[in-house]
């Protein structure tokens, strides 16, 4: 199928979908999927296609069930866009369930040591806007062109839906949890993204400041994205410590083989693993169950007691 085939295709579906969902009363109910959730992340599937990022199918359909799912008021929180991928994503679905708009941190500056190396290019800013623009979300996002620790400095809003996808390094995305987290409500999801990638600053903190808190409570891994449910105290019962224990064994044997990754072809977004390495990753990786979560599930685990 040609490109232009393919776009027009998409395109087609799209309107389908639009269609479909378009004058349905929007439906937001507790402990269960919306009844129309399966038609909209379809629709903001086809948007999240079109535009250039690194996030998977799985990853994207995971976020946008989360963002729809977490049984909390607050604000819809994105620290670090990029050129808009997951961000059009989550605006996309948070509109439809008049959840508020995603507010997206990121500087925009290029490089960024953990960003690929984009050839005569020193922003993504322009970029971004036109390609939220393009997936028709303009309107649900507010764009913050800073740095995460500076916005969290004069944050005082409830989060009821905290994405990390910014700094990776150890001292990066630890700040942001830490940052952040004093300001999550009670059943607000975390979920960092490239935490099973090849990342030891992400696996780290993902291990240290959440799998090993009191505070979080359901936790689970879907593609490179861990996450994690805010509960105040709950990981202090025994069956939600186990919880914790058996996903942070098989990824603790995961953070000194990444560490030995090297970043290759300026692309410091992908860390290469060689040799032994490379098998020992994948098979402590396969360990650690990160397949596709269904919404109805996710539902059931993030319903508050």
């Amino acid at each position: 199928m040609s490109r232009l085939t393919r776009r027009l295709a998409d395109h087609y579906v799209m309107a389908v979908i639009d269609a479909a969902i378009a004058g349905r009363p929007l439906v937001r109910v507790r402990g269960a999927p919306p009844p129309d959730l399966g038609y909209v992340m379809a629709a903001a599937w086809a948007r999240v296609r079109e535009t250039p990022g690194y996030l998977t199918e799985r990853e994207a359909r995971f976020i946008m069930a989360a963002i729809a799912l977490a049984p909390a008021d607050g604000a819809n929180v994105e620290i670090g866009s990029f050129r808009g991928r997951s961000t059009v994503g989550l605006a996309y679905v948070a509109r439809h369930y008049d959840l508020g708009p995603v507010i997206a941190i990121d500087p925009h500056t290029c490089p960024s040591p953990t960003d690929p190396v984009l050839r005569e290019q020193e922003t993504t800013f322009d970029e971004f806007l036109a390609n939220l623009e393009r997936a028709g979300v303009r309107d649900a996002v507010e764009p913050r062109r800073a740095y995460s620790c500076d916005v969290a400095r004069d944050w005082r809003d409830p989060i009821r839906f905290l994405w990390i996808d910014g700094d990776h390094s150890y001292e990066g995305a630890r700040a942001d949890v830490r940052l952040f987290t004093p300001r999550l409500a009670p059943g607000a999801i975390v979920a960092m993204h490239d935490v099973l990638g090849t990342w030891e600053g992400t696996l780290r903190v993902f291990d240290q400041e959440v799998l090993a808190s009191p505070d979080f409570g359901p936790a689970g891994f879907s593609g490179s994205i861990a996450w994690a449910q805010y509960r105040p105290h709950a990981g202090r019962a025994l069956t939600r410590r186990l919880q914790h224990v058996a996903l942070a064994l098989p990824l603790r044997r995961l953070i000194p083989i990444a560490a030995r990754g090297k970043a290759e072809f300026g692309q410091e977004k992908l860390i290469r693993l060689h040799g032994a390495d490379k098998w020992a990753y994948k098979f402590w990786r396969t360990l650690i169950p990160h397949g596709l979560v269904d919404p109805p599930s996710l539902a059931r685990a993030l319903r508050l007691p």
